[in-house]
């Protein structure tokens, strides 16, 4: 299989973009009359963001989400005019440069000074979205100096040096619907926006619900919902599959078997010999390691090879690691699997899914898709461009 007359990488990660527009149009009528915004940090969950971003607005997605300023660049650079907000800074994080792309910034207090003294240097007003800590216990500010950050934001407006574009906060255990937790949250947020209204300002978005407050909690959605996991095509919640839920993961993690060979009963498989075979068997080298981004704790996992699975036996590696076809007879024959396509992980349609390998290595799908490496070309299909 090749793509413009060329080999397939040896290792690759296909994002199907028809499958991000799929679930965006999805959430987009869950949250409706509410706005999308798509988040796409971290390189868009792994993703990429310049595609998956793209793939987003032209589903519906209204505005983009992302941790750091230069992320955001990264957006503008590859021409993309849509609203973004960036709210994780440091007092090294360049917001001139923020303001000058017409990025929002989000302030939770000591920013504010930093962005001010930026918006007064260029003669430009900033845009900027203030965050309440509603429970979260990271960003966000104190309850108790709520009024003080909306009376100062707010002197700042009236000197022609920012515009309050919204207030926001976000959701701590929505995941776990049944917390009571978020009840408090959204009654929290609800009174500071309340307070910031009667203090006078004009807001044009109110945004508090992530995924799982997206697709559970509809007292949550306000103005605008903040969607990542859930455009990816993952679900947020334990023992709710994605199918579930009507998405369909966009990630497809392949790479090929690089070695076949039959060992006796006994023989010791990777670092550390933690596993032995029990039997006479064949073992496939599969290329991917913890230098990919493939979890190094994940024993066990599975990976597709024509359809069938296969467990992840001894320990993973940098560069690869090996699973057990509990077979003889089969290398440098018709039936050798030397070449065959592995599948890591995929829409679970026939494949593993990212979440069954979370729980080998006891963590969530948002880490296993983020951490994919720079190593691992990533591929873009489009079903429906192609259709």
């Amino acid at each position: 299989m090749s793509f413009s007359g060329t080999p397939l990488p040896e290792r690759r990660v296909d994002i199907d973009l028809a499958a991000v527009r799929h679930n965006v149009r999805h959430i987009a009528e869950i949250a409706s009359p509410a706005r999308v915004m798509a988040v796409v940090k971290a390189d868009g969950y792994g993703h990429g963001a310049v595609p998956v971003a793209k793939a987003a607005l032209e589903a519906g997605a209204t505005w983009l989400g992302v941790a750091h300023i230069a992320e955001a660049a990264q957006l503008r650079e590859a021409g993309i005019e849509a609203p973004i907000l960036a709210w994780l800074h440091t007092e090294s994080s360049d917001f001139s440069a923020a303001i000058e792309m017409g990025v929002d910034l989000g302030i939770s207090g000591w920013e504010l000074a930093h962005v001010v003294a930026e918006a007064r240097r260029l003669e430009r007003p900033a845009r900027v979205h203030l965050k309440i800590d509603t429970g979260l216990g990271r960003n966000g500010c104190p309850p108790e100096h709520w009024e003080t950050l909306l009376g100062e934001a707010l002197e700042h407006q009236e000197d022609g040096l920012l515009r309050v574009v919204g207030v926001f906060s976000h959701l701590a255990v929505a995941d776990e619907p049944d917390r009571e937790e978020t009840d408090e949250q959204i009654e929290r947020f609800r009174d500071a926006v309340a307070v910031a209204e009667d203090a006078g300002v004009d807001l044009e978005v109110r945004h508090l619900a992530n995924t799982p407050g997206t697709l559970s909690r509809p007292d949550s959605h306000f103005d605008l919902v903040r969607v990542g996991l859930g455009m990816y095509g993952l679900s947020p919640f334990e023992g709710q599959t994605s199918l579930e839920l009507g998405l369909r993961p966009a990630m497809t993690f392949r790479t090929t078997i690089a070695n076949c060979k039959e060992v006796p009963a006994g023989h010791g498989v990777s670092y550390g010999l933690s596993y032995r075979t029990e039997k006479r068997t064949t073992l496939g080298l599969i290329p991917v390691g913890y230098g990919d981004g493939v979890p190094r704790v994940a024993t066990g996992a599975p990976v597709s090879v024509d359809g069938r699975r296969y467990p992840v036996v001894g320990r993973i590696a940098m560069d690869q690691f090996v699973i057990d076809f509990e077979a003889t007879g089969i290398v440098g024959t018709d039936d050798s699997l030397l070449g065959h396509e592995v599948v890591l992980f995929g829409d679970g349609n026939g494949t593993p899914t990212v979440d069954e390998w979370a729980r080998a290595c006891g963590s969530i799908n948002y880490e296993i898709v983020t951490r994919i490496s720079p190593r691992v070309v990533r591929r873009y299909v489009d079903p429906e461009a192609d259709s």
